[in-house]
């Protein structure tokens, strides 16, 4: 018989490769999972940097809601001019109403209400319509589209849109490039990105300390107010036959108020 017959054949043994040596021969460093573990380091980072900006308006902005012990918190914001204005007369389009303010914050308005729904209109409205509107406690944003447009345009778009109680609408001639009205509250802004205008609607959007009628319907009434196709703004001056701001709210009967839900 042969030499290593019966015998069971050798396995071969595999010899593990070395691991990779640098030149200073050291074990090759992972540097590719070192760099995703940055990349996630920086991602985390980058995130906490931009949301830490949005939290903190948000904290500082909560200063400005309205409470028992602080009814009215548009009093510490700079520039915010106020009127006392009682209830309005209503009028009937296309009545003139010689208001004391541009834009208006109160006094005598049209029976109906402008939608203020969160509503961005493209044109100029009829101004006794944004009256009652605020009225009912709602903010209205102006800017003058002289001077104010692009990105500037866009970023109060964002804001007023679809936001309850809120409406925007360009207004030709403002003596500064954006005003933001509240039932006898105007603040003037030079821009659309000022702390003060986020203060100014928490503050007094549907503040029922500040509103004659605070808390009614802004959606549109069948009939009444046509988004679509708002009654048209008149720059002209009021005529001699303008309702008076200082009209007595009996002299006019007032619109029938709808039962919808808010």
């Amino acid at each position: 018989m042969a030499d290593g017959a019966g015998k069971a054949p050798r396995s071969k043994r595999t010899r593990k490769k070395p691991s990779p040596v640098t030149l200073s021969g050291s074990r090759r460093v992972p540097w590719a999972m070192i760099g995703a573990g940055m990349a996630i380091v920086a991602l985390i980072g980058l995130i906490a940097y931009n949301l830490a900006p949005k939290v903190a308006d948000r904290a500082e902005t909560q200063k400005y809601v309205p409470s028992a012990d602080n009814p009215d918190p548009s009093t510490a914001i700079a520039g915010v001019e106020k009127v006392d204005y009682p209830a309005g007369t209503h009028v009937q389009a296309p009545q003139r109403v010689a208001y004391d303010r541009i834009p208006p914050m109160g006094g005598p308005h049209d029976q109906y209400w402008a939608t203020c729904t969160g509503t961005v209109y493209p044109a100029p409205i009829r101004s006794e319509n944004a009256v009652h509107s605020l009225e009912h406690g709602a903010v209205w944003i102006t800017y003058d589209p002289a001077k104010v447009v692009g990105d500037e345009v866009a970023a109060l778009a964002a804001r007023v849109d679809g936001q309850p109680y809120m409406l925007l609408s360009p207004y030709p001639g403002l003596p500064s490039p954006i005003s933001v009205q509240s039932w006898g509250h105007r603040l003037a802004l030079d821009a659309a990105q000022d702390d003060r205008l986020g203060q100014f609607v928490a503050a007094l959007r549907r503040n029922p300390n500040t509103h004659p009628e605070a808390g009614a319907t802004c959606s549109t009434v069948p009939g009444g107010f046509d988004p679509s196709a708002p009654p048209p703004f008149d720059p002209a001056p009021p005529g001699p036959d303008a309702v008076p701001i200082t009209a007595d709210p009996q002299s006019a009967p007032a619109a029938p108020m709808p039962t919808e839900p808010r």
